[in-house]
This record gives structure tokens, sequence and C-alpha cells, in this order.
């Protein structure tokens, strides 16, 4: 412990100022007298100094680790004090009266020039607050959203040179995102088929002749000509398919500002694939795969209600075909297979606002001639030895992606349940209703008159006030 006791001594500048310092503190004729009085402590901030004033006259003084802060004794009342490096110690002062007080010192970094720095750069936070504990900042405060406090802490660990800061911050802002998100798709299909299947035989002596061509699917409409000797067949197919089908899903998922949310309208399926043990014998596994309606987002509130957004939705379905596998043996298997459509980007919107993902268009066309060489290719009766398969399919796909900032509902808010009314027994076994009938209510203008000659009735009738100093 260093203690000084020589009035108007300047600021130490060598160790000379120390050695008188302790060679005062042994002078016997200053006595503490009655308890030690606790002064309110004192916040220094490392490299800077300030004057400390007393209310009587110090004869010496002593500090508690001069590695901290450094204590010279100016005169009688005033103490020069200079923050050496963050820490803690205190401050024992003895008057000549015998009287003795004790301060506590602390010593941080200069909060006050850090406080005016994060009030420029981020002026929206609200009863922002930068504490020393030691060596370590605490900030503390209210702002409106994660930039900010990104921002905030990011200037602290620069000023405090890449020490610790703990932060207290608090986000009064909305922070979870909904998002609403809408997928269409629109299919179409049309196949067209146009065959002959012809069976002719004829005898020619004791030759017997038989033309037969058969490169006819089954088809839906078939016609068939025969004689009557049976020795002549002939079979036109015309076959023409149509198929629309149209995909719609409107998932709504909410996730916190900086978390992955996930959706999915679909199911899963089980794929055999094979694999070689250790020992060269093979083994059949099951893979899961997914299909659906997908869709992943991970969402990141910005500063001024602007949210990043990076979304993958995905469109996948089980394909009609399947994938044929050759094994050993000439055995072949059909593996199921599924047709995916996906999409990724990564998108800055406001609240409430969409975008789209589009020109995800499919369009296939595939054509087929089954028909006998040479005969076949004959200008007219060439018809009558080829089968004609003609396929187109279309698709288009389209994503409208909008972000929300997720507010809190009303107490009081509908579900789409509420409109149900469950049907009576007469309801739903006579009359084949799902959905009871809603009560009718009586029609207010009939009732309304009513009520007004009843309510002005009493009116008409009641006698006149009396005078409330009257006696009877």
């Amino acid at each position: 412990m260093a203690t000084a006791a020589e009035p108007g001594a300047a600021p130490p500048a060598s160790k000379a100022p120390a050695r008188s310092a302790a060679k005062a503190s042994s002078k016997p004729e200053v006595m503490t007298q009655g308890p030690v009085k606790m002064e309110a402590p004192l916040r220094l901030t490392a490299g800077k100094s300030m004057l400390l004033q007393l209310p009587e006259n110090a004869a010496r003084l002593s500090v508690g680790n001069p590695e901290v802060a450094d204590v010279v004794l100016i005169n009688p009342r005033e103490v020069y004090l200079l923050g050496k490096k963050t820490g803690q110690t205190n401050l024992l002062v003895w008057t000549a009266q015998g009287s003795t007080s004790l301060r506590d010192i602390s010593v941080g970094a200069d909060t006050l020039a850090l406080h005016a720095k994060l009030r420029e750069y981020v002026p929206s936070s609200e009863n922002l607050r930068v504490d020393n504990v030691n060596d370590i900042l605490v900030l503390s405060g209210r702002v409106s959203d994660g930039m900010k406090v990104q921002r905030l802490m990011a200037l602290t660990e620069a000023f405090n040179g890449g020490k610790k800061v703990i932060n207290m911050l608090r986000v009064h802002g909305a922070q979870q995102v909904m998002l609403e998100v809408k997928v269409a798709e629109v299919s179409k299909t049309l196949l067209d088929e146009l065959g002959v299947d012809l069976n002719l035989t004829r005898s020619i002596g004791n030759t017997s002749v038989n033309l037969l061509s058969q490169f006819l699917s089954e088809g839906a409409t078939a016609v068939t000509a025969t004689r009557a000797n049976g020795r002549s067949i002939i079979t036109l197919t015309a076959e023409m398919k149509k198929g629309l089908v149209k995909v719609l899903a409107e998932p709504t998922i909410t996730a916190v500002s900086g978390q992955e949310g996930s959706f999915l309208a679909g199911g899963k399926i089980f794929i055999p694939v094979p694999q070689t043990s250790a020992t060269g014998s093979t083994t059949i596994t099951l893979e899961e795969k997914e299909f659906g309606v997908g869709l992943r987002f991970l969402p990141t509130v910005l500063e001024d209600g602007l949210i990043n957004l990076r979304v993958t939705p995905e469109v996948s379905e089980l394909s009609q075909v399947g994938t044929t596998v050759k094994g050993m043996g000439d055995q072949s298997s059909l593996l199921p297979s599924i047709t995916t459509r996906r999409a990724s980007t990564t998108v800055q919107l406001r609240d409430g606002e969409s975008f789209a993902i589009g020109g995800l268009v499919k369009s296939n066309v595939t054509e087929a001639i089954k028909a006998f060489p040479l005969l076949g290719e004959l200008p007219v009766l060439g018809a009558l030895f080829r089968s004609s398969a003609f396929q187109t399919e279309k698709s288009e796909l389209l994503f409208v992606v909008t972000p929300r900032l997720a507010k809190v509902l009303p107490p009081d808010y509908a579900l789409p349940t509420d409109a149900f009314i469950q049907p009576t027994r007469a309801e739903f076994f006579m009359n084949g209703q799902l959905e009871g009938n809603a009560p009718t209510s009586a029609p207010a203008s009939a009732t309304a008159p009513a009520k007004t000659a009843e309510a002005t009735a009493p009116q008409a009738t009641q006698p006149p006030a009396e005078d409330p100093h009257s006696t009877h």
C-alpha cells in the first residue's frame, strides 16, 4: 500500500516522491480516532487524471494498488489522481484531527467517448448505456433490429481493442418472419394414336399365304371389319387423350430471424439400393426419398423493415414411367423415380412485398411410327401397314413468395372452422346436408316500432313531476 503526505508536492515523475511518501507514512503524530468513514466511490478513466476536493485538511493518504491508480496530495484540500490501467483499488485519507475516510476507485475505459461514438453512428438506439466491469465492457439499451445490434457490438469491440464485450441489448422490433408461398402448376397432355391391324389369308392351289401386321397398342377406340369367311380381318384403332392438371399449394410458415424454416406437403418412398459388404455379399437397403411441395427459407430482418430472404422452393412428384434396371441373369427391375423442379434465390424485400419465380416450363414432344418395311412407305396403301403415335406434354410452374413481419393477433381472431354448423339428424339423413343451416334472426325493422311504442307509452301516461318541496 503506497502512502503520501507531502502537501503541495507535484505529481510524481520519479521514485523520489514514493520514498518521501513512505517516509511520511511512518510519522506517529497522526492517529486514527473513531471508525473509518466510507465515502462515495470514484470512477477514473485509464490515461486520464482528475482532482479530488477534500472537506477537511488531509495529513496523509494511501492508495491500495499503485499500479492501477497514482495518487498525490497537492495541498491539504486537493488530491491528484491518475488512472493507469483498468482495475479496482481504494484510497485512505487521514486528516490532522484524526478522522479517516475510505473510498473505492475503479479505473476503466473511456465509456463517455465510446458512448458518444455509438450515438453518432447508431442514433436510433434508446437508453443506450456503456458500463465497465473490470476490463470488460457491457452494452445495454434498446434497438429496433438485429443489424443495429451487430453494428453496436462491432464498434464496441473495435474501441475496446478486441476484448470481450457483453451484449445486453434488447431488440423491441418484430424479429419473426411469416412467409406466404403460392405454388401453381398447370400441366397439359395430348396423345394422338392412329394405326391399322391387318390380317389377310389367301390360298393359291395347295399353298396358303397369310399376311399379318400387328403394330397397334391397346387403344380406346377400335373399328374391326371381318369378312364372312373369316379370311380377311382389318382393325382400325384411333385414340386421343387430353389431360389438364392444376396443382396449387399455399404453405405458410413462420421462423425467427436468422433461423431456417422448412415445409413439406407430400410423402416419402423407399428406394432399394444394393450395397456390397466386406465379405463380398450383396445386401439391399432402403433409402428414403421425399416428394411433394417443399420449401426451405432463411430470413434475416434488416433495418427499417427490410427482410433479407434466402428461399428454396421445390416441387417433386413420382414419375409414372420409372427407371428400368437390369441386373445379373438378365433380370430387370422397375424402380420408382422422382421428377423434381427446384429453384433457389436470395432477395431483399419489405414487409408485404412479393416476388415471383417463373419460367419453369417443361415441354416434351414424342413421335413414334411403327411400319412394315417397304409396304409402310407406299403413298396411299402404306397407311394400312403402319401405326403412328404423337404425344405432347407441357407444364409450367410458378412460385409467388411474400414475406411478412409476424405480429401479435388480436384476442378475438376468427378461425376457418368458426363458421361450421353441425347438421341435425334430419338435415343429415333426410336432406343429405353436411353442414347445418345458419339460424335466421328476426328482422330488426319489424321489432323496432314495437319496442319504440313500448318505450314511449309510459312516457305518455307519466304524471307531471311534482315539486320536491311540496308535502302530502
